[in-house]
């Protein structure tokens, strides 16, 4: 029964994080494919190019929805628990987790957009919000300022989930954070890394 949970609540995360409002608001809002331009991601950056800064904060907006979304269904899936940690159960904890990262999986690797996506930032903060909005604000000030030191929102984006996580270790250690939501945090920058390597090689190249 509670394997069934998990399942269910992981299934619900990752379609929930497949919703690509990314294509649907440019779409609307300027009738092209963000898809067709730029990156080809159906993130936020990508859609400021196409449809300008009104479309783009929608989107991220949506994205971060996503990601507490997944957290929050999670919780009315799985119920409750005999074992607790913090003011949660270890049920909650284990399923908004694994909820929350499904939920980035579905962004970068959308089942209704042939599992071609975006990069997962924004969802993975609305995730980390969802279980720590200490870790998440902090993460998001260190993106902001990155961002606006080096120009580049690659840049911003893995400062600010390496940030995250960084934040989340020193709440683990401390006992004041589930070890779960550090391994969240940990697997989703590992995957926004990764999903900007095209990026990484650029940077490095100098181009």
């Amino acid at each position: 029964m509670i394997l069934a949970q998990y399942i269910g609540a992981i299934i619900v995360g990752y379609l929930v994080g497949s919703i690509p409002f990314g294509v649907l608001v440019s779409r609307v809002s300027s009738r092209v494919d963000v898809r067709d331009y730029g990156s080809g991601k159906t993130g936020a950056t990508n859609v400021l190019r196409t449809s300008g800064r009104k479309a783009a904060l929608l989107v991220v907006l949506l994205d971060i929805l996503k990601g507490s979304l997944a957290v929050v269904f999670a919780g009315l899936i799985v119920g409750g628990s005999d074992l607790v940690v913090g003011d949660l159960t270890l049920r909650e904890v284990v399923a908004h987790s694994g909820a929350a990262l499904a939920a980035v999986v579905g962004h970068i690797w959308p089942v209704f957009l042939k599992f071609r996506g975006g990069r997962g930032v924004a969802t993975f903060f609305g995730g980390l919000a969802a279980l720590s909005l200490l870790a998440a604000v902090i993460g998001a000030v260190i993106l902001l300022a990155a961002m606006a030191l080096t120009r580049f929102a690659s840049v911003g984006s893995m400062a600010g989930a390496a940030g995250a996580f960084a934040v989340l270790l020193l709440l683990t250690l401390l006992g004041g954070s589930p070890v779960e939501y550090l391994a969240y945090s940990l697997a989703g920058a590992l995957l926004i890394i990764a999903m900007h390597r095209d990026n990484i090689g650029r940077l490095l190249a100098g181009t």
